[in-house]
Formats: structure tokens, C-alpha cells, sequence
């Protein structure tokens, strides 16, 4: 069965202007795909293991080719079943604000976390491939402020924001990837209710033309 991954990385919820425009498309995705499931991966809900200890002692042994401690294995049998949900979807969701110039910091523990080699990537000497292969990415990025190219300021400067997710992903084999940029939302309502009003019209549209085949791993 065909499957989208949501990850949410704002705690605000209801608030949340990144998870507004992601309810839109969501809502828009369950009605043009009804046999399609969807997965939900709140990261401010889950216990995200903590990249220390055994789990960096496992990914060296792994890198080195020394054998797995009992507890290194647990440890690594953990990251690979949180990775696993990102190799089971054929369509990833990402709603990302922005958060001093760049991504919630529980975000980066997400992919710290699952991005390793023979979880998401695989390295030789030729250099790294990516292992989620035939995948479509839709990252929704919220900002406060205008950080675009044609901003009367260097603000574009500052954005780490998309193009961290874009380098991540590109990295890990997803090239498939649209974005919705909603910005200018601490200006006041009207302007806010106006962003969000543009950016879920766009989440509507790649929702309905979303075509997607079941992943094959």
C-alpha cells in the first residue's frame, strides 16, 4: 500500500503555521488518494534516542567491522526501526519552521540520528549513495520573516534552513522534492492569514497531482 510519512518538527500545533499548511495537504492527499495510508511522526512525541554511549561506540564497530556488543546491538536495532519508517514511505511530508536561521533542533536529532551508513546512505570509495531511492519529498518551511532572494535585505543570507533539508535529502538518495516556502508570518494577521491562505493552495495542488507507485526496497 502506497504510504506518506509526515514528520512534524513544531511543537505549536494548533498555532503552528508549518502543521497548517501540512493539515491542508494532508486533508487534500487522503481525499485524491482514499487506499493510500499515512504515517505520522510527531517528533516532539517520541522518545528519539540519544546519539551517545552504545549507539556511537555501534556505529563505529559497524564502520570498523568489529562485532556488536549486545548492548551496541540494541542500540543500533533502534535507529534502524526509526529509519525504517523513512525506507517503508513513498512520499515524505516535512513541516519545518525556522528556528535561528535554521531547523528545530529536534529535527536535527531525527536525522543525526538515522543517518548513517548502510541506514540511509551507503559509501565506498566511490563516495556516498543515497538508499531511499524512488521517493517524493514535499517540505513545507515556515518563517517569520521575509528571507527570500528578492527581500530589500540580506535576510536570504541567513536561511539554513531549506537548504540543510535540501543538501539532507539529495544525500540520502531523495531527489523528487517540491517545497512550499511560507514566510512573513510575525507581520500581523492579515499579512499571516494571507501567507497561509497562498501556501495552502499550493499544498492542495501537489497533494491532488501527487502520483505515487508502493516503494520497492
Amino acid at each position: 500500500m502506497p504510504t506518506l510519512l509526515h514528520i512534524e518538527s513544531s511543537p505549536r500545533k494548533r498555532r503552528s503555521a508549518s502543521l497548517d499548511v501540512a493539515r491542508a495537504y494532508l486533508d487534500a492527499y487522503r481525499d485524491a488518494h482514499p487506499d493510500h495510508r499515512i504515517d505520522a511522526l510527531d517528533l516532539w512525541s517520541v522518545g528519539l534516542p540519544e546519539f551517545d554511549g552504545d549507539a556511537l561506540d555501534a556505529k563505529y564497530a559497524d564502520l570498523s567491522g568489529t562485532p556488536l556488543s549486545k548492548s551496541q546491538q540494541q542500540a543500533w536495532t533502534s535507529i534502524r526501526a526509526l529509519a525504517q519508517r523513512l525506507h517503508d514511505a513513498d512520499t515524505l511530508l516535512f513541516s519545518v519552521p525556522l528556528w535561528n536561521f535554521s531547523i528545530p533542533y529536534k529535527l536535527k536529532q531525527f536525522i543525526d540520528v538515522v543517518s548513517h551508513r548502510n541506514i540511509l546512505f551507503s559509501f565506498d570509495e566511490r563516495g556516498m549513495t543515497g538508499l531511499l531511492k524512488d521517493k517524493q519529498a514535499v517540505v513545507i518551511y515556515a518563517r517569520g520573516l521575509d528571507y527570500s532572494m528578492d527581500s530589500s535585505t540580506p535576510a536570504h543570507s541567513f536561511d539554513f534552513q531549506r537548504p540543510f533539508m535540501e543538501t539532507w535529502l539529495r544525500s540520502v538518495g531523495v531527489t523528487d522534492v517540491e517545497s512550499i516556502v511560507l514566510e512573513k508570518t510575525l507581520l500581523g494577521p492579515e499579512v499571516d492569514e494571507a501567507a497561509r491562505q497562498a501556501a495552502r493552495e499550493r499544498a492542495v495542488a501537489l497533494a491532488r497531482a501527487t502520483s505515487v507507485q508502493p516503494a520497492i526496497e
